[in-house]
């Protein structure tokens, strides 16, 4: 069992890795080759880096290039994170930013497209695929996304909402600075991201896992250590061999869906699961908040 866990948590270390140098690569490409020459801007750190990098041009005739700023904001942001959130989360969020960081000094700035429009679609896009794909598996892009997660523990306010009103302040500043038209095309830009996060992360949708497992004891306990959420055991049978096992039954959110395929995977590989949509729920089901106050709860 235990040369099993180590194999599965190289596995997945491994995953995590290959996410991190992807989307920062892919980042990088968003900014220097469609944003940065269309006066286009990003979400969050990177945006307001670009605005920065132009201030200090237009101002003090002073060229700094953007992933320089972006790491300058990102390693006071990491250690906030590191002392409010936890390691895990920062570490793989903060290696993000770095290489996104790294990439956009090395790669070359250039123009791929003259048209303002296509410049803002795909640049937004490109981030949301960065964006999303971090966030799906257990982390972020760094910078305010860390910040949105520290203020939403500490003032309610759901990631969604602080998100919006940051990106709006750098939507506002990209008018007065830059030009109006600018601004048009980055709500542009940061729609198309939002409409990829959302379509690649879909922490929002719930699932329905049917588990069938010779080993649910194992399995519960797991789920149990890993997830606050019901559990209910429906007794079943294999057709072909007879052998007895059950059915566990769980409504999860979509974006839970990692640790619990990892954890059904690490306790019987030879498992079954079946997810199916899941329109509406009535009744208890926990978000974030909630899960982590319990969480709190039990510790003490």
């Amino acid at each position: 069992m235990q040369a099993m866990q180590a194999i599965i948590d190289r596995k997945d270390f491994a995953i995590k890795c290959t996410v991190i140098i992807g989307a920062a690569l892919i980042n990088a490409i968003a900014l220097n080759f469609f944003l940065i020459p269309g006066n286009i801007f990003s979400a969050g750190i990177n945006g307001i880096s670009q605005i920065l990098s132009i201030l200090a041009l237009k101002w003090f005739q002073f060229h700094i290039n953007t992933g320089w700023l972006i790491l300058l904001f990102n390693i006071p942001i990491g250690i906030l994170g590191w002392l409010k959130i936890g390691r895990g989360f920062t570490v793989y969020s903060f290696l993000t930013s770095f290489f996104t960081s790294v990439l956009a000094v090395v790669l070359p700035v250039q123009t791929l497209s003259h048209n303002a429009l296509l410049s803002a679609l795909f640049g937004g896009i490109l981030t949301g695929a960065g964006v999303g794909y971090t966030l799906k598996y257990g982390f972020s892009t760094g910078g305010l996304d860390i910040i949105a997660v520290i203020l939403e523990k500490t003032t309610g306010k759901t990631i969604g909402s602080l998100m919006i009103a940051i990106n709006l302040v750098i939507v506002i500043l990209a008018g007065t600075l830059v030009g109006w038209e600018n601004a048009m095309y980055t709500v542009i830009s940061l729609y198309g991201m939002s409409r990829v996060v959302d379509a690649i992360h879909t922490r929002h949708q719930k699932l329905t896992a049917f588990i069938v497992t010779t080993k649910p004891d194992e399995v519960i306990d797991d789920l149990n250590g890993t997830l606050i959420r019901g559990v209910t055991i429906l007794p079943a049978q294999g057709a072909y061999k007879r052998r007895p096992g059950a059915m566990l039954m769980v409504v999860i959110s979509r974006y839970e869906l990692y640790e619990l395929e990892h954890v059904v995977q690490t306790v019987d590989r030879n498992s079954f699961v079946n997810l199916v949509s899941t329109v509406d729920i009535e009744g208890n089901f926990y978000d974030e908040t909630e899960q982590l106050k319990l969480k709190r709860e039990e510790a003490q």
